[in-house]
Parts: C-alpha cells; structure tokens; sequence
C-alpha cells in the first residue's frame, strides 16, 4: 500500500449535471490497490460560487466599472441586480432537484428575470404541455443561468462558458509561449475563487501528490492556473497532468516551459503511469522506469515509457468510485426542448465503459492509432453488472451513461440479459455504433433492461463518403437500424459529419436531405453537424495525399500537435454550410420545417437535392428477415409461464400471461395452446442457455406432427412475436 496521499482533480468546466468520469475511475483503482486517493470537481465548487448570491453580488460589484462599455443586454441585466440576487440561490436549488415546487413560481412570467437568452422563447407551453411544469420551469431557468453567463462573458472575463474555461487559448496551440503569457498575467475574480477552492481541499487533505485530468481544450487553462498556484505555494506538492487533451495534443511535446507548471504529463490510460509516479513518488523506482510520462530533466523534455508492466486490463480497472464528490449539488438544466439531446445536461449520470477502446477501430477520420481507440479490450458482463450494481449502492442513483467510443452490440447483449436476470433496474444508454447486429429484437431487449437512448455516427449520410471513412455502414443500414431502436421505444441521437475530404456541395446537400427523412421517419430524434477536423493521428492525417487534401505548411513550436489546418482543393467551400446546416438540425430537433426543401437552409444559392424524397422510406423495407430464416439464432421469452384454459368440446384453448401493463389472452388452437403452455419457459430469459429456432422446430414437428410453419404463421406466434418472445443471435 502506496503513502503516497493524492488529490485527483477535475479543473474547471465540464459537465454541470454530473462529473465527468476520470478521477472516479482513477480513485476506484486506488481502492482496488487500498491506496487512499481524494477527488474534486473544481468546475462544479466554482460555478457554485459563483451562482449565488454571494458570488452574483461579487461580480456585480466588479462590473460597476466597465458596465458603461457594455451592450445593453448586459446593462439590463445589471440594472436588474436585485431581481437576480433574489432569485439565483432558489434557482440553483431548484436545478439541484432539492425544491421542485418553485417550478409553478418559475414559470410565471413575473418571477425570472429576462435577458437575451429568453427571446428564443415561443410557444413553450405547446413544447412542454400543461403538465411538463417540472421541465418547462427548467428550461426557463437555463435560460436565465445563460443570461448571467453572457454578462460574465462581457463585464467579467471572456474565459467564462458553462463547459468550457479560457478554451481559445488551447485550440491549435502549437507554441506554448501564448499560454505562458496569459498564465503570467494578475488572476481575474472568477481565478481568484478558483484557487480559493483548491487551496481549501490542499489545507483539509495535505496530499503528496495532485493528478489534473485535462479532458479537453477548455480544461487545459485551469489545471494550468492551478498549477502555478501548487508550484508557488506548496512546492513539495508533485503536480501531474493526464487526460484526453495531453493523450491526443502533447503526444510530441518538446517544450520545457510547460513544466513551470507541472513535474510530470502522462498519456493514455492514468491508472499504469499514476501507479508508477507513485513507487517513483516514494522512492521506490527511478524516474526511467515511469510508464507513459513527460518529465523535465536538465531543462530538456523526456518521454519515459519503461514497459515493465504490462496494460491494465479493464477487468482489472475496479469499479469507479464517486465518493467526495458533491454528487447532490449538481445541476439539471435542460437547454434544448428536446427529449433526447437532454440527456447530455439533464439528470445525474454514472459513467461507465463497457470495453476499453473500438472493436471497429478503421474509421479514417478516428484516432485509431492512439491507444484510447485502438486497445479495444472488453470486460465480461457479469463484472460490468457487478460494477453497475455497487455504484447503485455507493451513489443511491440508478442512471447510467456507457461513455464507450462504441459500445459492443453482443456485450451490450449480454449485459442486458445479465441485468434482467438479477433483477437489477436502471435506465441507461449510451455510445454505440449503427451495426446491422442490433436487430429489431435485440433492441428490444435493450429496452426491458433499461435503455433509453444511444448516440451513433450517421457522420456525413453518403454511401460514398461512409466507404471513404471506412465507417462500415450504409446509409440504408443506419435507417434500420436507428428505426429498430426508435420503436422499441429507444431514442437515437446521430452524430454528423460535413466538410470530409472530397465531400460535394451536391453530397452535402443530399446528406441534409438524408437527415432530414431520418427525422421524418422517427428513425431518429436528434443529431449535431461537426466540421470535420483533420488529426495527427487519424489515418486521414497520416496519409493525407490518399484522401486527396493537402495539409497546409505551419510550424511545430513544441507544444500541442493534433488538429492539422488543410485544403480540400476537389471538395466543397465546407466553411459555407455550417450555420445553414445547424439552423436546420434545431428545428427538425423541435419537429419543425420537416418539409421545407434543404436547400433553403442556406443563405446562398445552391442546388437542391438529387435523391427521392422516400429514399428512407424505402431504406426500411429492404432485408426484412422472416422468423423462418433465422434458424441458427436463439428464442428468448421475456413474460411469465402462461394459464392454460381449455374448452370441453376440444375445440379451442387460451393462454393468459398476467404481464404488469395489462394480461395477454390468446385464443388459438388446443394442440399449440398445450404445446407453448409446456415448453415456453424453456426459452425463458432466466434459463442458462437458450434454444435455437431449429432445435424448436425439429422439438414442434416431433411432438405435434405439425410442420413448424403452421406454428410461425399463425396469429398465435404473431401475438406471442408481439408481446415479449424474441429471436437473437447467441
């Protein structure tokens, strides 16, 4: 057991309704090792602070003296002081779901109040209904929290954003000097607090050691501010640095003045390397036997990777732990009327991977050769349901979010029959791909185990372009099956793709044209455009001549290296379709202009599209599977053992299934209402192992002498089909 005490660090801004996994799942390792570890959410402490009233009355008072120069948004807001002052510390406590009550207060009009933010409210009592109160109370006190965020913006600091802090500053950064620069310069209030908070948990904790997890850009700057501060203030203190920005922007980093900051940057997975700084930490190793580290050495950077260990299996990670995090001061917001996008912002989620990495892993635009997608390593079902099982315990909350890059199909399979068996009831969803292995009745049984959602890459909706990215997918492939997850009641979120190397204005349009029929056809509920960028370690960047761009000439200065700017000379002016093409997912997210033509999006001429308006329509009759040719897959029975009534003259029989919605009476013939009343709890979902089809027919024929299609043809089957027996590959 390591000495070594650590504070795991979330800089700010992430999430504000759940705390983004990584020191969660750093600290659960720990415990597995019974090395004592302490976490916090530096984003969540301060936008608590400053979303109250004392911080309010804070900024206020430091406004005073630039709200001359501000827009007259900000000086309404300003001059409203009071009214937000009364009303921020009931707010936060409504989002924080500790006083739903104030929802009837909060949705009169004379209780919040109004900037900017609140003009793009219409008809939100059509959106929400007379009795969405709980949401439409949310929605509205969103609104308002994004008011305070644009004055911070403009009186305060244009660091400030809800999941992001000073992110420009790390976008491209391929010089560190800039970043130095502003790190050198006096702390602004909001910087001020921040450092507050982090000296408070190093007085309450004393650790050892501090570990960053910099997930992206826009945490870089925090952990940085908060390095300067543990470097000049408790310099025995060691400082590290991990997470998904240095694994994908500092993996050729040569700049020695970042380590101003930091003793140490690791990369890829933390638990190998943090175990290591650990024993080196102690003196139990030397520095040249850390694992996957960046350390300063004689003012020259040094990359140690001393495979003396092999990975850490995900089996081996152990279960996150969310203990010392804040968990019920987190807020609910919701910022789009929308069911399935609010997911994203709505609701305390456990995070959780099923599988380490992608079992695809050959998508051209992906970083597949860096270890966070290319290691694909799974964990057996039964461990995730046991893991899924203790965090219900340790955090008394049931939702779960599986933050895979793709979510294994036949994993996601198996863990939900797992979860089925044991009884064990969660709502749940997750990242997956549009594989053709989710069948109409696997995603129903996703369902019953509690899944609500999945996001997946429609990216840009052209068989083309999807054989260019190697995605594995068509587009009529997608249509089924995100239309499967749609009516076994599961919402679908796409993730979109436009600018790709090559990309057409023609297939650009006809890409929106596809999202748009997906929409229409409640194939899917809610999608975001990206701009395709071009990484250093995606095959498109490697070998950027195969995708016919040219990357543009800049110089490497020794920090960041990623995002690489380029030309796309045979492909489309991308930079055009972007505010059209956001425009337009808004509105199909509200169920709104589904029929207007897409090339009206656009504020420039352009041609409209060149496929048939029932292009998906189409899509989704195509390859439709009988039950007959489905022989080698396995019949699993969801309900309960039947009542069997017969008639005394022998001529017919019903079997009733007492379900929790409503019973099934099925009248059907008396030899297959005896024969199922027997034999279909022997493809119940709580036996160990389930029958094929052709073991059932060959069972069928024996025993009643009937051939097996007068059992799959009839009304009886169709019912039994309807109501809870499936047919999935095992």
């Amino acid at each position: 057991m390591s000495s070594i005490k650590t504070l795991l660090v979330t800089p700010p801004l992430t999430q504000l309704n759940t705390p983004y996994p990584a020191t969660a799942y750093l600290k659960g390792f720990l415990r597995e090792k019974n090395i004592p570890a302490y976490q916090v959410d530096l984003g969540l402490e301060l936008v608590l602070k400053i979303f109250s009233t004392e911080g309010l009355t804070a900024l206020f008072d430091t406004a005073e003296e630039v709200i001359e120069d501000c827009s007259a948004n900000v000086q309404r807001i300003f001059m409203l002081q009071d009214d937000y002052l009364e009303t921020i510390d009931p707010v936060i406590q409504f989002l924080q779901n500790k006083d739903n009550t104030l929802a009837h207060s909060i949705c009169q009009d004379n209780f919040l109040p109004r900037a900017n933010r609140f003009n793009q409210v219409q008809n939100v009592d059509w959106t929400f209904g007379t009795m969405g109160l709980n949401d439409k109370a949310r929605y509205l006190a969103t609104l308002f929290l994004e008011d305070i965020g644009d004055f911070i913006i403009e009186a305060i600091t244009e660091d400030f954003g809800f999941s992001r802090y000073a992110e420009k500053i790390a976008m491209s950064a391929t010089n560190f000097a800039p970043i130095d620069d502003i790190l050198q310069q006096p702390s602004h209030i909001l910087d001020e607090w921040l450092l507050d908070i982090l000296n408070q948990k190093i007085e309450d904790i004393a650790p050892d050691l501090i570990a960053l997890t910099v997930p992206f850009p826009g945490n870089l700057y925090g952990a940085l501010k908060c390095g300067k501060f543990i470097k000049e203030n408790y310099p025995d203190i060691a400082v590290a640095m991990g997470g998904g920005y240095p694994n994908t922007e500092l993996r050729s980093l040569q700049d020695p003045k970042v380590f101003q900051y930091l003793d140490f940057i690791t990369l890829d997975d933390g638990e190998g390397p943090l175990l290591n700084l650990m024993k080196h930490l102690e003196g139990e190793i030397p520095a040249n036997r850390l694992q996957r580290t960046y350390l300063l050495d004689s003012g020259e950077v040094h990359y140690i990777d001393q495979k003396i260990q092999d990975v850490i299996k995900h089996s081996d990670v152990g279960t996150p732990d969310y203990s010392d995090l804040l968990l019920d001061q987190y807020l609910s917001v919701i910022d789009v009327a929308n069911p399935m996008h609010r997911l994203w912002n709505d609701g305390r989620w456990n995070k959780l991977t099923v599988a380490h990495g992608c079992y695809w892993k050959k998508c051209t635009f992906c970083d597949i050769s860096l270890d966070y997608i290319g290691r694909y390593d799974p964990a057996p079902a039964k461990m995730i349901v046991d893991r899924i099982e203790q965090i219900v315990k340790e955090t008394g909350q049931s939702g779960f979010h599986f933050v895979d890059e793709a979510a294994p199909p036949l994993a996601l399979r198996d863990i939900a029959v797992e979860l089925i068996k044991r009884g064990t009831k969660i709502t749940w969803w997750g990242n997956i791909r549009f594989e053709k292995t989710f069948t109409p009745d696997l995603c129903k049984l996703l369902e019953v185990s509690g899944c609500v959602a999945v996001s997946g890459g429609i990216e840009v909706a052209s068989d083309r372009l999807l054989k260019l990215m190697k995605k594995g997918v068509s587009v009529s492939q997608a249509a089924q099956v995100t239309r499967a997850f749609s009516e076994a009641g599961i919402m679908v979120h796409a993730y979109l793709m436009y600018g790709f190397p090559t990309q057409t204005t023609q297939e650009t349009i006809d890409s929106l044209e596809v999202v748009r029929q997906m929409f229409a056809t409640h194939c899917i509920h809610s999608g975001f455009w990206h701009r395709f960028s071009m990484t250093a370690h995606a095959p498109v960047g490697l070998n950027p001549e195969e995708y016919k761009v040219e990357q543009d000439n800049f110089e490497f200065e020794g920090f960041a290296w990623n995002d690489l700017p380029h030309k796309d000379p045979t492909g489309a002016k991308h930079e055009r379709f972007g505010e059209g093409l956001r425009k337009s997912i808004f509105n199909y997210m509200h169920g709104l202009e589904l029929d207007l033509p897409v090339q009206k999006w656009f504020d420039f001429a352009t041609s409209s599209a060149s496929l048939p308006p029932t292009l998906i329509e189409d899509s989704l009759l195509e390859n439709k599977k009988l039950d007959k040719d489905l022989l080698k897959h396995s019949l699993v029975w969801l309900g309960k053992t039947p009542m069997l009534e017969l008639d005394e003259d022998d001529d017919w029989a019903k079997l009733i299934f007492i379900n929790k919605k409503e019973d099934l009476e099925i009248e059907t013939s008396p030899i297959l209402g005896e024969w199922i009343a027997e034999h279909i709890s022997d493809f119940s979902i709580y036996e160990d192992e389930y029958p094929i089809v052709e073991e059932i027919k060959l069972l069928f024929e024996e025993e009643t002498g009937f051939e097996f299609s007068e059992l799959i043809e009839s009304d009886t089957w169709k019912k039994l089909r309807e109501n809870g027996l499936l047919i999935i590959r095992f």
